[in-house]
């Protein structure tokens, strides 16, 4: 199955430069993103990398990159056997709104297996992305994060 995805929008009171910031720096995603720092030198065709403790977790290439309005590049997370015939896709679309940004995340050519249905675990990106945009809504609207939740 690759014509499966995820959609995810969120509405964030930020600008488009602070939202971009927060996607695209360690500083940032390594508070809201489970712990995970992001490397990149954001052109297209270049890598991009998430690791957590000096491992990386989450791989994939650029394949588009207009900053401060959308990011887009390819999903490969490290000890996934499932079976796919090309990496699954992530977008960023950053939308201003007057003191708001609209902020719509596209994970594409999904597998079943990408999909966890059930609620008691951020496993799945149904359950892992949702939980990832709700930190940053928080830290970019009030400077914290959400409080540690265990599963």
């Amino acid at each position: 199955m690759t014509d499966a995805a995820f959609v995810y929008v969120t509405y964030i009171k930020t600008t488009p430069e602070k939202l971009w910031e927060a996607l695209t720096s360690s500083d940032f995603t390594e508070k809201y993103f489970f712990g995970s720092k992001i490397q990149s030198d954001w052109q297209e065709g270049s890598t991009v990398a998430y690791s957590r403790n000096g491992q990386v977790t989450d791989h994939g290439i650029i394949l588009k990159c207009e900053p401060h309005r959308l990011l887009s590049f390819t999903w490969n997370m490290v000890g996934d056997t499932t079976s796919r015939k090309q990496p699954s896709q992530v977008t960023f679309e950053l939308k201003p709104l007057d003191s708001t940004v609209k902020l719509i995340l596209k994970h594409e050519n999904l597998a079943s297996a990408d999909i966890v249905d059930r609620e008691d675990t951020f496993e799945g990106l149904n359950n892992g992305w949702p939980a990832i945009l709700s930190n940053l809504k928080s830290l970019l609207e009030t400077g914290n994060t959400l409080p540690p939740i265990s599963i």
